[in-house]
């Protein structure tokens, strides 16, 4: 099969200028020319701009996806590729966990300087989700009082806050790992050591809240996905954690 430069252009995505920019660089010189002079890509050449748009994606420039393809092993191309998307696949899970500390404890008003917020929490701002979380809980009792606890919080504070949240969701992981069950005496202790943290930390955190939370742990995606990536199934365990310590307290 040949390809005309707008043919290439629409299967692919792009403008037929981005293909003219990358013949004149030598990135991806087409394999023939047509009678008149026109461009004519073949499949090879579509196979090599797929991998080209794969390596802009991932935010690569253009002299360094050059120097890549210049190696010419296809299985080589992808082994490189799949461990480029693990790393970002893995940064983006360190964002979704910062979310996560951010809505379960509604922050609001942190005080930290931008040099400290890039240390705790990397390129994930959470000042930008004030909005959701006011939207979402402003007029409860919780939201005021993780508003007046939090906001005061220092950057000491913060890495005892996360350090202890990631200590009780790594405890939880092993036990379901070990094939505790979920409405087990160690599950539920742990649940109770979780909603005792909120507590102490953000705002008491009652049985009925604490339920709310499990339930959010498994519908919001965010949230089960920060707990999945710990151990599959983690967020649904956690759930019932919390709601047999519930209701092993009476509640």
């Amino acid at each position: 099969m040949s390809y005309s430069v707008g043919e290439a252009a629409r299967l692919a995505g792009v403008t037929v200028r981005t293909l003219h920019h990358y013949d004149e660089v030598g990135l991806l010189t087409p394999s023939g020319r047509t009678a008149a002079g026109y461009r004519n890509y073949s499949d090879a050449d579509l196979d090599r701009l797929r991998r080209i748009l794969l390596y802009r994606e991932l935010d690569l420039g253009l002299d360094d996806i050059a120097s890549i393809l210049a190696d010419g092993d296809a299985n080589a191309h992808l082994k490189r590729q799949h461990e480029l998307l693990l790393t970002r696949i893995e940064r983006l899970q360190r964002m979704v966990a910062a979310v996560e500390s951010e809505l379960e404890a509604n922050t609001m008003g942190i005080d930290l300087t931008q040099e400290e917020k890039f240390e705790l929490f990397g390129d994930f701002d959470p000042d930008d989700y004030v909005a959701e979380a006011e939207q979402r809980w402003g007029s409860t009792d919780a939201y005021r009082q993780s508003q007046q606890k939090m906001s005061s919080f220092t950057k000491e504070d913060w890495k005892r806050f996360m350090a202890s949240q990631e200590d009780i969701g790594r405890r939880l992981a092993e036990a379901m790992r070990a094939g505790c069950a979920p409405d087990g005496e160690q599950a539920m202790d742990l649940a109770e050591e979780h909603r005792q943290h909120i507590t102490r930390w953000c705002y008491d955190c009652t049985y009925e809240i604490h339920r709310g939370l499990g339930e959010m742990y498994v519908a919001d995606e965010r949230f089960a996905a920060n707990y999945e990536k710990l151990l599959p199934g983690l967020a649904e365990y956690i759930r019932t954690a919390i709601n047999a310590n519930a209701t092993r307290a009476g509640a």
